[in-house]
């Protein structure tokens, strides 16, 4: 019997109604699509690649392993405000991997068949959509983004149907755990506390063990939460990434980016951008995200409830504490990625006002120029580009400018203000004494300009042309 996971499972020693076992039904003819490499050896995957019929045929779960209990989870969640049950409609976890150093990660199946949360589906996946989640996901992970991850995308030989006839699909996903707020929301629904401290205790032990030692534990892991939330929308926002389908259940208590389904980057900056095709009010917008953050977490909050205290008033108390806090922690760190991003070294109070102007330019870009101006405007830019890098090369100071080499740049300006001041030394000695007091005083004058730094090296080099035009005048020269 070959091994190419480590698996361990520890879900399924949470209560029954968490999942399903779930056996994964064998698909007609598996053929390779792609196969993530890097993250296989990373995560210390033992899939071998040298028969590629072998590769598809593990990547669609058709092997045996003797740690392997394959199974569906349950949750529930708010899907575009409105609360229902839900649970793992066309995905079943393969179990749960160990790498050598120990750390847990999710491999699960998705576009594997129909579960008992199918609701009326067929449990399958269609090609485009996986490898659109393959490219996605991988292309956030790049971008320094807690993500899912992709680990391969097989073609399952059966046909699956949508609005047409499209080619069948099963992609591997890999992640760090799939506890979601949907699922703690599933737990508070049923209305057992002990099953709710299960699904607490055995999160905390996953992926909060260092708070587990804290007196206020339950607070501790909201506001833990909380600021992991934060970080993955600022990041989000950073790179012009749009979810689409922000519901409770797409929320991980990991804080990895879950699910792309109607995600995308704009193209150009417009706050109101969405993708979701039945998203009318734009309640998953890009401007939208950080509220809807909010939202989510409160509702966690409420699952909560219970364990912060029997008092319901006092354990709202507390927990609004922490929710009333996330929109001042937000707007902290999107300043400080934004002063990042355009290049704000020290912090100022008026870096918000400053910021704010270039979206708001932005904006007005985006919604008066067509897609030809920006693409004219930036040939202009990169041709202008092309001509300065060739003045560069004859011209030190330009070079250093285009390199942006400011102990350079500093080097050379300091230089060339040096031989103005030597040229008006020399214009000095040359003046006849007749006229010597007149014209020195209004040496004197500039060089204080220069010494200042309130004049630049073009009109001192000017002014100091006059100066010495006057004393040319005087000696009979002109």
């Amino acid at each position: 019997m070959n091994s190419y996971f480590n698996f361990e499972n520890t879900y399924t020693n949470l209560p029954k109604c968490f999942f399903t076992e779930q056996q994964i039904k064998e698909v007609s003819l598996p053929d390779l699509v792609i196969f993530n490499d890097k993250l296989a050896k990373s995560h210390d995957i033992n899939i071998p690649l040298n028969n590629k019929n072998e590769t598809a045929k593990i990547l669609s779960g058709n092997f045996n392993d003797r740690n392997m209990n394959t199974f569906a989870q349950a949750y529930a969640g708010h899907q575009f405000g409105h609360f229902t049950n839900l649970g793992d409609g066309r995905a079943i976890m393969l179990g749960e991997h160990l790498d050598k150093a120990g750390k847990r990660f999710d491999v699960q199946l998705k576009g594997s068949g129909i579960t008992p949360y199918s609701r009326n589906g067929d449990g399958k996946a269609a090609l485009g959509p996986m490898l659109r989640e393959y490219i996605i996901s991988e292309a956030i992970h790049y971008l320094n983004i807690p993500t899912t991850r992709s680990l391969s995308v097989i073609k399952t030989g059966e046909d699956v149907f949508r609005e047409k006839k499209l080619k069948g699909s099963i992609l591997t996903r890999i992640a760090s755990s799939h506890i979601r707020v949907g699922t703690f929301q599933y737990a508070a629904a049923q209305q057992d506390i002990k099953i709710l401290k299960s699904l607490f205790d055995y999160t905390i032990e996953r992926h909060y063990s260092d708070i587990k030692n804290s007196e206020y534990i339950h607070i501790e892991l909201l506001n833990e939460f909380s600021l992991k939330q934060v970080n993955l929308i600022t990041n989000w926002m950073r790179v012009g990434f749009i979810h689409g389908v922000m519901n409770t259940d797409n929320m991980t208590l990991s804080g990895e980016t879950i699910d792309y389904g109607p995600c995308a980057f704009m193209g150009s900056y417009d706050p109101n951008t969405k993708f979701s095709s039945i998203d009318h009010m734009g309640r998953y917008s890009y401007k939208n995200q950080p509220i809807i953050a909010q939202w989510n977490i409160a509702r966690f909050a409420e699952t909560l409830l219970p364990l912060i205290s029997s008092d319901l008033s006092e354990a709202i108390k507390k927990a609004e504490v922490v929710i009333k806090t996330i929109p001042e922690i937000y707007k902290t760190s999107w300043l400080n990625m934004m002063r990042k991003k355009i290049g704000l070294v020290d912090k100022k109070n008026e870096d918000g006002g400053i910021l704010l102007k270039i979206i708001s330019f932005s904006v007005k870009m985006a919604t008066t120029v067509d897609q030809s101006e920006r693409d004219a405007a930036m040939k202009a830019y990169q041709e202008a580009t092309e001509v300065m890098w060739e003045m560069a090369e004859g011209d030190p100071l330009i070079n250093a400018l285009m390199r942006e080499d400011q102990d350079e740049i500093d080097r050379l300006m300091e230089e060339t203000m040096l031989g103005v001041r030597e040229e008006l030394e020399e214009i000095i000695g040359e003046v006849n004494l007749d006229s010597r007091e007149c014209i020195q005083r209004d040496i004197e004058v500039l060089r204080g300009k220069i010494d200042a730094g309130e004049i630049d090296f073009e009109t001192a080099e000017a002014e100091a042309a006059k100066l010495k035009e006057r004393m040319d005048r005087l000696w009979g020269v002109v």
